[in-house]
């Protein structure tokens, strides 16, 4: 069994996470917007907060996985799917790479490590890199030398966005944006390649697809329920086509999906950027969503109907405590009561936490308020550095694949 997350709590002891690359030293100005970002983070600085963050996990019992390297062993165990990779990946890349495709093919497929190679892939390929005569003399006069043929792919480290855990199989999602699309390749290669996730695998969902969905807005809440965030990033369709697969699928154990209706804003792109759960009857929420949030239960429908869809009057928890089978569920607010910290520490992720076991969470470090206020509802959190990670806009919990957890 390659994948088992019945839950957001249980005790974590498999993760998959990406240490940033070259692919952030890439990143310039002008193509911030475009890739994604807001800033731009210090490689050096985000590799040690990085690697802060997996020794915390190690420190608790969690064996560390990492993407670049399962990708190799994919690459390296089953070498007949490295040319694959490789055209998938340049016919993915986008018109410059398509213009260049021979090349770009051949010059990766060069590269004499798998591990290089993959590597090469995430951080991107210039012009000068691979110093062709012009084919196009107008576009390329214009260009700058190190104008990307194949661009690079900054986001990796937020590895909980391409492909989502749920009980024994995954969503292997359809990316919200262009400049992600490519990342769900490596979670393909893997999952249906590599000897340790390959048998017995199950798609709950496929990249190709046609809605887009992303692991940020998928919740375990026990075997039988998850929740989905609509969201910026995240089409009702999608829920629709997940629910339907994952209803008529007899190895699947989800009969209620909670599809939960976030504002369509930057700030709150997933829904685990407003709300993650903390132990068994305890989340943490940015009350932002609260006045605004639209709950829908979707469960198999019944006379010939694909699925049911109820809209709940409820709040938000007394849905959570009737779904959960627990008497009451409490709400800590990111920030507290004040507003101003409230909304500051939810933009700088106070919101976003990773639980490792119930009751026990990662943090940012620089949510101090927030963090407070978990520590004075019983909640260990163990906290990491967060100056450069947080210039993604992303934190523990979206920088982090549970492939592994003890069932509740």
């Amino acid at each position: 069994m390659p994948v088992c997350v019945t839950s957001e709590i249980g005790k974590l002891r498999r993760v998959l996470l990406h240490r940033p690359g070259r692919e952030l030293e890439h990143l310039v100005p002008d193509e911030m917007e475009r890739l994604l970002f807001d800033d731009i983070p210090y490689l050096k600085t985000a590799q040690a907060e990085h690697d802060a963050f997996a020794d915390t996990l190690r420190s608790q019992g969690v064996d560390v996985v990492y993407l670049e390297d399962l990708m190799a062993e994919t690459l390296e165990t089953v070498p007949e799917c490295r040319e694959a990779f490789v055209r998938q990946f340049v016919q993915e890349g986008g018109s410059s790479a398509l213009s260049y495709q021979e090349e770009l093919a051949r010059y990766l497929m060069d590269i004499p490590s798998a591990k290089d190679m993959v590597c090469k892939t995430m951080s991107g390929v210039s012009s000068e890199e691979l110093g062709l005569r012009r084919r196009q003399p107008l576009a390329e006069m214009v260009q700058k030398s190190h104008h990307f043929l194949l661009d690079p792919i900054p986001n990796l480290y937020f590895t909980r966005d391409p492909f989502a855990s749920i009980g024994r199989g995954v969503s292997l999602n359809h990316m919200y944006s262009v400049t992600r699309k490519r990342e769900t390749i490596y979670g393909k290669f893997i999952l249906e390649n590599h000897p340790d996730y390959a048998p017995g695998m199950h798609f709950w969902y496929h990249r190709e697809d046609p809605y887009r969905i992303e692991g940020g807005d998928i919740l375990n809440l026990s075997r039988h329920v998850i929740a989905v965030g609509i969201s910026q990033r995240t089409m009702p369709e999608a829920i629709e086509l997940l629910a339907d697969n994952l209803f008529m699928d007899e190895n699947s154990e989800i009969d209620t999906i909670l599809a939960l209706d976030i504002p369509n804003l930057r700030a709150y792109m997933h829904l685990d950027t407003v709300c993650t759960q903390l132990d068994r009857e305890t989340f943490l929420v940015h009350p932002g969503i609260l006045g605004s949030l639209r709950i829908f239960v979707i469960t198999p429908g019944r006379d010939g109907e694909r699925i049911s869809v109820k809209e709940s009057e409820e709040p938000l928890t007394s849905v959570l405590a009737s779904l959960l089978e627990v008497d009451h569920v409490s709400m800590i607010k990111c920030g507290g009561s004040d507003k101003v910290a409230s909304e500051r520490e939810q933009w700088n992720d106070g919101s976003n936490t990773l639980c490792i076991a119930p009751g026990t969470v990662i943090a940012y470090d620089r949510n101090h308020i927030t963090n407070e206020l978990m520590r004075e509802n019983g909640i260990e959190v163990l906290e990491i550095p967060s100056s450069e990670l947080s210039r993604g806009r992303g934190g523990p919990r979206c920088m982090s694949m549970p492939l592994w957890r003890d069932n509740m």
